[in-house]
């Protein structure tokens, strides 16, 4: 696809296709983009973690949520992606990076970061993953998980203690389903959103 088509068709996906395996060399082909996109620093400070079989999604599914609780559709639609891709944040490799001697710094001072570029960084990586998955016909969806879930997953996939779960992606052949309510929610349009050299200030066609 052009790329304006694919920014136009990528939706959040939230059903799948839980009989057809999405092939690992397209989900290669996803991580393979997710790295080229921007870091401060070129500090890189993200790492994928790749679920594909039955058992390893079953584990997360099971540090997640809550054991025989209710049918839910909306998980169980996701429930049924063959593929999860955990989005892990390395604040180190920040502090270290502006640490070094070419970036000045003479510490590694979090002061320093008002904003947590490493979690950014790592959102755009993903957004790269969520594009990527379009371009190749898939569905997928980033989705967030609870914070007092957080411990129970490391545990499940040995995640160090210096990486954040930004949150996860879930990807295959989407299948019909409600829409979701959101999209009755206007879109905001890039002539909406703009503010043109002072906030609230709306540009004039010239």
């Amino acid at each position: 696809m052009e790329f304006t088509e694919v920014v136009r068709a990528r939706r959040m996906v939230r059903r799948y296709d839980s009989e057809r395996a999405v092939p690992r060399e397209v989900v290669e082909r996803c991580l393979d983009n997710a790295v080229r996109s921007p870091s401060a620093g070129f500090s890189q400070g993200w790492d994928f973690l790749v679920l594909t079989t039955a058992a390893e999604r079953d584990a997360f599914w099971a540090a997640t949520t809550e054991p025989g609780g209710t049918s839910d559709p909306w998980l169980d639609g996701i429930r049924a992606a063959p593929v999860l891709v955990l989005c892990l944040s390395h604040k180190d490799a920040y502090l270290d990076r502006y640490a070094a001697p070419d970036k000045g710094w003479t510490d590694r001072d979090e002061a320093r970061w008002p904003v947590p570029y490493w979690d950014v960084d790592t959102g755009m990586a993903s957004l790269l993953i969520l594009l990527t998955a379009t371009d190749e016909g898939l569905g997928s969806l980033f989705f967030g998980v609870p914070p007092e879930r957080h411990a129970a997953v490391r545990e499940a996939f040995g995640i160090p203690a210096n990486r954040s779960l930004v949150g996860a992606v879930s990807m295959g052949y989407a299948v019909p389903g409600p829409r979701s309510p959101s999209l009755r929610r206007h879109r905001r349009t890039g002539r909406e959103v703009a503010h043109w050299g002072r906030f609230g200030v709306a540009g004039e066609e010239a």
